[in-house]
């Protein structure tokens, strides 16, 4: 299918009001945040009061009625203005989709309405200390006691658990039929005995915390699997709909990574063609030297080229085209991380030494833009998918 490459009306309002309020935030706000060890929830309740945290999901449970072509508009637009909300990549846009998708009607009534309005968070858990990018090797297991399943298991790099009401957790469950273990996903709230988080030590500077997660003999009810608890349930929920459901949170996951690489990007350039425009050390402003302008011209032109790709793939998936989408979407994650960081790292290269210091507030952001290379998959393993899936080359591994 055709995607459109000029933002309808409605978008580019859409990206005009948000813009207005992050503006009204800034980065000062975020950078004050992360010093005093707290949380962005004064911009997180704000723009939930506007309706943008939930714009991508279903009206009829309270949320805007778009998709994810809207939410990455929403976090794009955020991080251009330098203050990011890397939660809505996990709530809404991840967990969100996955209970719209493939939740019971119960499910849906419990979290929709709140992931739309803001007053519920819910947390994502896939990474694995021995799995790395692999899920087949997900340890994680979920065992049938009685009625109820009983999780065991650890994660790791899981954004958000202490803010997080619930945390949507990727596990692996027996096939009767062939022994096999196949994933299922479980929703997880917070207080649920044997659920313990411990927070990981990190370099970067951001308000979410990361966590490693344990489950020792997770006790939940038949209902806390997403889609319903019977094996019989058919492609829309349950035990055999796990894999399914897991890339339908994993696409909209990495086109939303992309769109918060893009805001990055974004604002890193911003600072440095403001610095290159009125910065004097000779007779003209440092930016009329094409050494300085063409490097920047070009951040610009690579972050525009991973705008378009990112549109494609939040088209794609909002179309329903889950085969195109997962490409396009692993397209767009890589594009736009390596536009970011090479929009920082230029943005800090034209300040020079005024890059590294707090009052421009760009070197934390040397750190911050490699994150999007890593996470949530790696640009290698993005590459093996291309040259595997698209190119149809052999596998190596």
């Amino acid at each position: 299918m055709s995607s459109p490459v000029i933002e309808t009306e409605e978008h580019r309002a859409l990206r005009a009001s948000v813009a207005a309020l992050a503006r009204r935030y800034g980065r000062g706000y975020f950078a004050a945040a992360v010093a005093e060890g707290r949380h962005t929830d004064d911009l997180w309740t704000e723009a939930a009061k506007l309706g943008y945290l939930g714009v991508n999901l279903p009206a009829e449970y309270g949320g805007g009625g778009g998709g994810i072509v809207e939410l990455s508009l929403v976090l794009e637009e955020l991080g251009a203005a330098g203050c990011p909300l890397l939660m809505l990549v996990v709530s809404p846009a991840i967990c969100g989709t996955v209970i719209a998708r493939f939740g019971t009607e119960a499910q849906k009534r419990a979290w929709l309405p709140g992931l739309a309005d803001g007053s519920r968070k819910m947390a994502f858990g896939i990474t694995e200390p021995d799995a790395g990018s692999n899920a087949h090797r997900i340890t994680t297991t979920a065992r049938k006691d009685g009625g109820d399943w009983v999780l065991n298991g650890r994660k790791v790099f899981i954004s958000g658990v202490d803010i997080a009401d619930a945390t949507l957790i990727v596990g692996r469950t027996e096939d009767a039929r062939t022994g096999r273990l196949k994933p299922c996903l479980f929703i997880v709230e917070r207080d649920t005995p044997g659920f313990g988080r411990h927070p990981i030590a990190m370099e970067l500077a951001a308000p979410e915390k990361q966590f490693e997660l344990t489950l020792d003999d997770v006790r939940l009810p038949a209902d806390a699997l997403v889609g319903g608890g019977t094996s019989h349930a058919s492609s829309s929920g349950g035990e055999d709909a796990g894999l399914l459901q897991l890339f339908a949170g994993l696409n909209p996951e990495r086109v939303m990574t992309a769109a918060f690489a893009l805001g990055m990007g974004r604002y890193a350039l911003d600072r440095a063609v403001d610095y290159a425009r009125t910065r004097q050390v000779w007779k003209e402003p440092i930016g009329a030297h094409q050494a300085v302008a063409h490097p920047l011209a070009q951040a610009h032109i690579e972050l525009e080229l991973a705008r378009l790709m990112t549109q494609k793939a939040a088209h794609l998936y909002d179309a329903g085209d889950d085969l195109a989408a997962g490409e396009a979407a692993n397209m767009a994650k890589y594009a736009a991380a390596e536009a970011a960081v090479h929009a920082v790292d230029q943005a800090v290269h034209t300040l020079g030494g005024n890059g590294l210091t707090k009052e421009y507030g760009l070197a934390s952001l040397i750190t911050a833009a490699r994150v999007a290379r890593i996470a949530p998959v790696s640009r290698e393993m993005i590459l093996n998918f291309v040259s595997h899936q698209t190119l149809g080359l052999p596998k190596s591994y």
